[in-house]
């Protein structure tokens, strides 16, 4: 029999031992079954302990509150300060294995969308299999409630909180893709472009309403190879994208998908799989409407308030313009969709109004022929 047996045994486990071993013939049979049942005895004794990590991330900084948690029971916090580099990511890791934090999914790990500035932290998370929530700052903010003061420390702290009351309903970031990140800087870098050139030919437009011609002529000049220059950036940063597009199967097979619907073009298609993450999560057309600030909302209570259903404020209003040209274009060029938008403005709506119910029907397809891997066909016949 196995040297080490726990010297003091639940009355249950002496009974079994003195029922079944004299039963048992073999002893190497015998041997087995108890260090299988002691086995089993230890895991059952064992402590849940989880770890809740809220992280602050500025340009230079990061800070980290960690919160054990053992059989749903708080132990005190731990915090940390390291540079928001390859060196502070290696100085976090030496911290946190010293403080034990468990790289599974006995972690969770939430920070706020900071742009770039979190993405060291994105990659490190990645490599070493450390549960990550990226959330949106906003909503993160209004779920603390009234919150008076504010420094990194607090933050951290406030996140941390945050990871523990909603580790049940939100879901870890998947695994950081450097060829999805660089579609996204080479989409950010074309609007980055187009509008140092649309603000050019605003500046050039509104100076011609006052100059004299010889002036006019002089600076036009002066910003002709400035607008050359950043045309030859827009058309290179084109082909990159559509380079990433086609090397990427998976990507190409989504963005193959979305140009087969009525509106969506190359740019919302991309800007679209952007927005997603490549549809990596199963989202709703729902939610991508909500997302897009086209999903309209109800807005009564009680009696006194009778409001009209109406969009959110808070809206990626880049997606949004998006939409809102292909909706433009689906009802030019479609009649499923001109009929459609007919048939709302004879209900009494809004010209915008029944525009945003196309802006909503794009982009419920959209997410349709991606969930369902199947391109959309127009079955649409129009009624006689």
């Amino acid at each position: 029999m196995s040297d080490k047996i726990p010297c003091c045994f639940s009355l249950s486990v002496h009974i079994a031992i003195k029922v079944f071993i004299p039963i048992i013939k073999d002893l190497d049979d015998g041997a087995k079954w108890l260090v299988h049942l002691l086995k089993r005895i230890n895991e059952s004794m064992k402590k849940e302990v989880k770890f809740y990590l809220g992280m602050d991330v500025s340009k230079l900084w990061i800070d980290i509150v960690v919160m054990c948690v053992v059989d749903h029971k708080k132990q005190p916090t731990v915090s940390g300060h390291f540079e928001n580099n390859a060196v502070g990511m290696k100085a976090l890791d030496k911290w946190l294995r010293k403080n034990n934090v468990s790289f599974d999914e006995n972690s969770l790990l939430v920070i706020e969308n900071t742009g770039v500035y979190h993405r060291i932290v994105w990659e490190y998370c990645s490599s070493q299999r450390l549960p990550l929530y990226i959330g949106n700052a906003t909503h993160i903010k209004y779920s603390f409630g009234l919150a008076r003061g504010k420094n990194d420390k607090i933050d951290s702290e406030r996140l941390c909180a945050y990871a523990f009351k909603n580790a049940d309903e939100i879901k870890a970031n998947p695994v950081l893709d450097p060829v999805f990140l660089k579609l996204k800087d080479m989409m950010t870098s074309r609007s980055r472009l187009l509008e140092q050139k649309n603000s050019i030919k605003v500046y050039l437009g509104e100076l011609k309403l006052s100059n004299s011609k010889e002036s006019q002529l002089i600076i036009e000049k002066a910003h002709k190879s400035a607008l050359e220059g950043i045309e030859v950036s827009i058309d290179e940063v084109e082909k990159q994208i559509k380079q990433i597009i086609k090397e990427n199967a998976a990507i190409e097979k989504n963005y193959e998908l979305l140009i087969t619907v009525p509106g969506i073009g190359h740019l919302t298609a991309v800007y679209i799989i952007c927005c997603t993450n490549n549809f990596i999560c199963k989202i709703t057309g729902k939610q991508l409407a909500s997302y897009a600030g086209v999903a309209p909302f109800g807005n009564k209570s009680g009696t006194s308030i009778k409001g009209r259903d109406k969009v959110h404020k808070m809206a990626n209003k880049e997606l949004k313009k998006l939409f809102h040209m292909g909706a433009i274009s689906a009802i030019t060029h479609y009649p499923e969709f001109k009929d459609y938008y007919d048939r709302k403005v004879k209900e009494g709506k809004h010209k915008l109004s029944a525009i945003n119910a196309v802006r909503s029907k794009i982009a419920l397809r959209a997410v349709a022929v991606v969930n369902n891997q199947e391109a959309y066909v127009n079955k649409y016949k129009k009624a006689a």
